[in-house]
């Protein structure tokens, strides 16, 4: 949020779903803490104090703590965010509630299992290079060169650090859960584009040309709206379907 004004100091109010799916006695519960505001504070330095001085068995993941791993990832009053990138100088009221991301399978708490499906997906969308092999004696040939614009545009979509909170704000892989979601569309548009990659447009129609795939795309786009890494998914998907479409 812009114009967010600092506050440090003041009590702020924390709830978290807690729950554990592995444990016959465990309930769907929200537990609040109450905790001072510090300058600059995150989420995720507020997580850190509840675990450390409230709540040992608060259970949620983080790896870089600087939005590059992707792992923070949960609903923060509503919306999926990165819990290390969001300050809580952002919410006026000093209320923060936080839910496990939807859509993927819930370990304990805020802690979902992203890797699981990210792995499928990305073996649904074969996310790897498909190129004819070459012979011991090409082998030692330098690689083609690639054009810079065309590098920029391919490094531009790996840049997705696969945190999941384009597949918990899609309202078409909430109902339909074999959907591949944002992050699948946008790995296919990364392969399209790749020069090294030697598919056709009838290849990649037979992996996401359906309702599961890009067809399946309401145009709701709030994929776009919460990419923490700002990919322009919206363009993106819009060209795959464009594609897709003139597919014979």
């Amino acid at each position: 949020m812009s114009g967010a004004v600092e506050n440090s100091g003041r009590e702020l109010t924390i709830r978290v779903l807690k729950f554990d799916p592995n444990s016959a006695v465990s309930k769907p519960h929200f537990k609040e803490y109450k905790l001072k505001e510090a300058h600059s504070m995150t989420i995720f330095i507020v997580l850190n104090m509840i675990r450390e001085q409230y709540d040992s068995d608060l259970s949620f993941d983080f790896v870089c703590r600087a939005g590059i791993c992707g792992s923070c990832g949960m609903m923060i009053n509503g919306r999926p965010r990165l819990a290390c990138r969001t300050l809580t100088k952002d919410f006026p009221d000093g209320i923060i509630t936080l839910m496990p991301l939807p859509a993927f399978k819930l370990i304990k708490d805020l802690s979902v299992d992203t890797g699981n499906w990210f792995n499928g997906m990305s073996k649904r969308v074969e996310s790897w290079i498909h190129a004819q092999e070459k012979s011991e004696e090409h082998m030692s040939q330098i690689e083609e060169r690639v054009e810079p614009k065309v590098a920029q545009e391919v490094f531009e979509l790996d840049r997705c650090i696969e945190c999941g909170c384009c597949i918990a704000s899609c309202g078409t892989k909430l109902m339909r859960e074999d959907f591949v979601g944002a992050a699948g569309l946008n790995r296919v548009v990364r392969f399209m584009l790749d020069p090294h990659d030697e598919r056709s447009d009838e290849d990649y129609y037979e992996l996401v040309g359906d309702d599961n795939g890009v067809f399946g795309c309401m145009s709701l786009l709030a994929c776009h709206d919460v990419c923490p890494k700002n990919l322009p998914l919206q363009s993106k998907i819009a060209y795959l379907r464009r594609k897709m479409a003139n597919v014979k």
